[in-house]
C-alpha cells in the first residue's frame, strides 16, 4: 500500500505487479503460498505476481498452483539460475544444478508461466568463453527474459573471504571491459530474448569490488552508445 500510495501521486491510472522479491518465494507450505498469492492479487490496484525464487524450489505442486493464477492474472517466476555450469554453482554453494534450471524453465514455458532467468558473468573459474558459450545454452532454451549481473563481492560473505586470500580467481571488470564483454553476449543471445538489466547495483557500503559509482540507467546509455559505435545489435551471431 505505501509503493502503490507514493507512485499513484504521480500516475493516478498506474496498475501494480506485487513482485515477491526477496529470499526463494515458493519455500512454503502450499495454503500459504496460496494465500499470500491470492491476498495479493485481490488487491484493486494489483493486476499481476513476480515471483522470485530457486529453480529447486518449484515442486509439481507449486507449478499447479502458479500456472492456475496465470490464468487470472500476469504471472512470471524470476529464476535465480547464475551459470549454467554444474562445477560453478558447486563452487559457489548455489544448492541447484544446471539441470535443475532446465527443468523450471521448461516447466513454466509449458504451463504457460512467464519466466525470467537471473544470471551473473564474472563467477569465479569462469572465463569469456563460458560467458559466451552461456548466451547461447540460454538462447536454446524456452526463456522469455533474463537479467545479467556483474559479480560483486559484498562484505561479511564467504566469498570476500576467498577474493581477499586469492584475488587472482576473481579478475574484476573495468566498466568498459564489462560493457565489451555485455555486447559480445548480446551478439549470441537469440533476439526474441527480452533483456531487463545488465548490471547490479548494492548498496555502496556493502560492495568491495568493483567499485564503478554508476547507476543502471548510465550503464545502459553506455552499452547503448558502443552498440551503434560497433554496428552491432543483439542476435547479429545467433
Amino acid at each position: 500500500d505505501e509503493g502503490i500510495d507514493f507512485f499513484s501521486k504521480k500516475y493516478d491510472t498506474m496498475r501494480f505487479l506485487a513482485f515477491f522479491q526477496a529470499y526463494s518465494n515458493t519455500y512454503a507450505p502450499i495454503e500459504v503460498l496460496r494465500q499470500l498469492f491470492e491476498e495479493a492479487i485481490q488487491h484493486p490496484k494489483i493486476i499481476g505476481l513476480v515471483i522470485a525464487t530457486r529453480p529447486d524450489c518449484l515442486g509439481d505442486e507449486v507449478l499447479d498452483l502458479l500456472e492456475e493464477l496465470s490464468k487470472k492474472c500476469y504471472l512470471m517466476v524470476e529464476l535465480g539460475i547464475e551459470s549454467v555450469t554444474d562445477d560453478t554453482l558447486k563452487r559457489i554453494n548455489r544448492g541447484h544444478s544446471w539441470e535443475e534450471s532446465v527443468r523450471a524453465l521448461k516447466e513454466t514455458k509449458r504451463r504457460g508461466i512467464h519466466n525470467c532467468a537471473h544470471l551473473m558473468l564474472g563467477l569465479p573459474g569462469e572465463k569469456y568463453e563460458d560467458f559466451i558459450d552461456q548466451a547461447k545454452v540460454i538462447s536454446s532454451l524456452p526463456v522469455e527474459n533474463i537479467k545479467l549481473h556483474q559479480l560483486q563481492i559484498h562484505t561479511g560473505t564467504v566469498m570476500s573471504k576467498e577474493f581477499a586470500e586469492f584475488p587472482q580467481d576473481y579478475p574484476m571488470f573495468t566498466v568498459e571491459e564489462y560493457i565489451e564483454l555485455v555486447i559480445d553476449y548480446l551478439e549470441c543471445l537469440n533476439p526474441s530474448i527480452i533483456v531487463e538489466r545488465f548490471v547490479s547495483s548494492a548498496p555502496e557500503e556493502m560492495v568491495i569490488a568493483p567499485r564503478w559509482g554508476m547507476k543502471n540507467y548510465e550503464f545502459v546509455a553506455k552499452v547503448e552508445k558502443r552498440l551503434i559505435e560497433r554496428n552491432t545489435w543483439q542476435g547479429r551471431l545467433y
